[in-house]
């Protein structure tokens, strides 16, 4: 992209302030994974233990940071999220004993936009050690809660919450359909 996505601007918010704004409608406690230095300003700021080991080094992180046992993991570059959603997925963690409650929607694992127990912290250095660094092999050892696509659709949620940014083209693609 360029540049850190966390700063680009969306309907006059920046990327960070809309994530952490839905992220405290739905949870007592908010921390950032990334740099410290940078982030710190804005919430709680943890940096990975496992450097360069994407997203599942930086869930690996927060889990092991966390003080509670459910806790949403939230990409900052979701610009279409809704707290309906957050809600929707905490509630069916609650319900459920499983390790990970993750949505599976039409492009796949959404493994960023989950709720996780803190106990996956532990699988996920299991993997991290192992040197295997893909989160989504982890959602057939660990018992997982999945949201597919069927229950996503029954409660009225568009696959378009999930689009992410990760070029230029979908960033001027985001802006065009902003509300």
């Amino acid at each position: 992209m360029g540049r850190d996505k966390a700063f680009l601007e969306f309907d006059g918010s920046t990327l960070l302030q809309r994530a952490l704004a839905l992220a405290r409608l739905v949870a007592p406690e908010v921390c950032i994974v990334g740099n410290a230095q940078q982030f710190s300003p804005f919430a709680s700021a943890v940096e990975d233990i496992f450097r360069d080991h994407g997203s599942l080094g930086g869930i690996h992180a927060a889990l092991n940071a966390s003080h509670t046992d459910l806790n949403l993991m939230l990409a900052v570059d979701l610009p279409f999220m809704e707290a309906r959603f957050l809600q929707h997925l905490i509630t069916q963690a609650r319900a459920d004993s499983a390790l990970a409650t993750v949505p599976r929607s039409s492009d796949g694992w959404q493994p960023l936009c989950a709720i996780y127990r803190r106990g996956f912290a532990d699988l996920a250095e299991k993997s991290l050690r192992s040197g295997r660094n893909k989160i989504d092999p982890l959602f057939t050892l660990a018992p997982t809660r999945v949201v597919d696509k069927s229950e996503l659709l029954e409660h009225g949620f568009s696959n378009e919450i999930f689009r992410n940014l990760n070029s230029p083209e979908e960033w001027q693609a985001a802006q065009d359909k902003q509300p």
